[in-house]
């Protein structure tokens, strides 16, 4: 064990009603999780009888994501991964989100409980360290009806809304909506600037998009259209095939912190699982950054609900990739 790893346990080391060394290694997963742009927009404040979660105003992304859903539900997300690690402890745990109305930045507080959630799989805990987000061609075999109708009924379990998009009409409208959505942020410079400081890092970089993560450029059949993150993407197999992706749209009946940070934390139970199946994933959410194009989804998409995430999951093609960068726990965790 390093130095600084020492000193964050030390210091992480309190009266908490958790174990402390089962709390540092939930909280080294929960900081696994995805988010936009990889900011890891999170910040965790140990406490004498829990832990609490906020997020961080110095990671705000205002033009990719004004409203900040984004980033709250990339913070849901770490809140799954945190409980699916304390319930592979045997650890439950009393959630109470969004607790003072106003302060909308605290997003949770948890203590002990003498049980796990049963909507809480703590088998998913190998797959917080396999994830990826894979924006490379995905294979041509289908994903089976039988594992997207597994993922829906845990999106049930949660409250939230999750439609397999297979119909063809409607799987066109969002690829068009994408591809609006795409033309009017890349006509604002700010966003272009914003994208350019989050993404195209170099190796070492703690955080944001690595240059090796963008998505292997040029029109791949079946592919919905991906952001154009700055950098070169590994290359992968060339068989001519059209990619076979499943395409995930969550949504809540409500558009409320509270359904953005719920919206998040399936995104993890999702992404978690279907990493367990063998699927790889990532998110298509620009046609959700943008108002008009949100609103395109909610009326002729979702039928009403409010649009929260779009999916793209699909069999994996090349190498498993290595984990994208994380910072350091002591940069995002506050001892009491």
């Amino acid at each position: 064990m390093s130095d600084e790893r020492e000193r964050a346990d030390v210091a992480m080391t309190t009266t908490t009603g958790f174990d402390e060394s089962v709390l540092n290694d939930a909280l080294r997963r929960a900081v696994r999780a995805p988010s936009v742009h990889n900011s890891q927009p999170w910040r965790w404040h140990i406490r004498p009888h829990g832990v609490d979660l906020y997020t961080d105003a110095t990671r705000r992304l205002p033009r990719t994501d004004p409203e900040g859903r984004d980033q709250v539900m990339s913070c849901g997300a770490a809140l799954h991964h945190l409980l699916v690690a304390l319930a592979d402890a045997g650890q439950g745990a009393r959630v109470r989100r969004l607790p003072d109305p106003d302060r909308p930045f605290h997003l949770a507080t948890i203590e002990p409980a003498p049980d796990v959630d049963v909507d809480i799989d703590a088998g998913l805990v190998d797959a917080i360290d396999r994830r990826r987000t894979d924006r490379r061609p995905f294979r041509a075999w289908p994903v089976p009806p039988e594992s997207t109708g597994e993922l829906a009924a845990i999106a049930d379990r949660f409250g939230v809304g999750l439609a397999v998009v297979t119909d063809p009409r409607t799987r066109h409208q969002l690829f068009r909506a994408i591809e609006e959505a795409g033309r009017t942020q890349d006509a604002d410079p700010a966003y272009v600037a914003e994208l350019a400081a989050w993404s195209g890092r170099a190796h070492g970089a703690r955080d944001g998009v690595p240059a090796d993560r963008a998505p292997t450029p040029g029109g791949i059949p079946g592919r919905m259209p991906m952001r154009a993150f700055p950098g070169e993407a590994p290359p992968v197999p060339v068989t001519g095939e059209p990619e076979s992706a499943a395409l995930l749209l969550l949504s809540t009946a409500t558009d409320s912190p509270l359904q953005w940070l719920r919206a998040g934390e399936v995104t993890s139970a999702v992404l978690l699982t279907a990493t367990r199946i063998g699927l790889a994933g990532s998110p298509l959410t620009q046609a959700l950054e943008v108002g008009g194009t949100r609103t395109f989804v909610r009326d002729h998409v979702t039928g009403g609900a409010h649009p929260q995430m779009l999916l793209r999951l699909g069999w994996p093609q090349g190498e498993s990739l290595p984990p994208t960068p994380r910072r350091p726990l002591e940069d995002v965790v506050t001892p009491t």
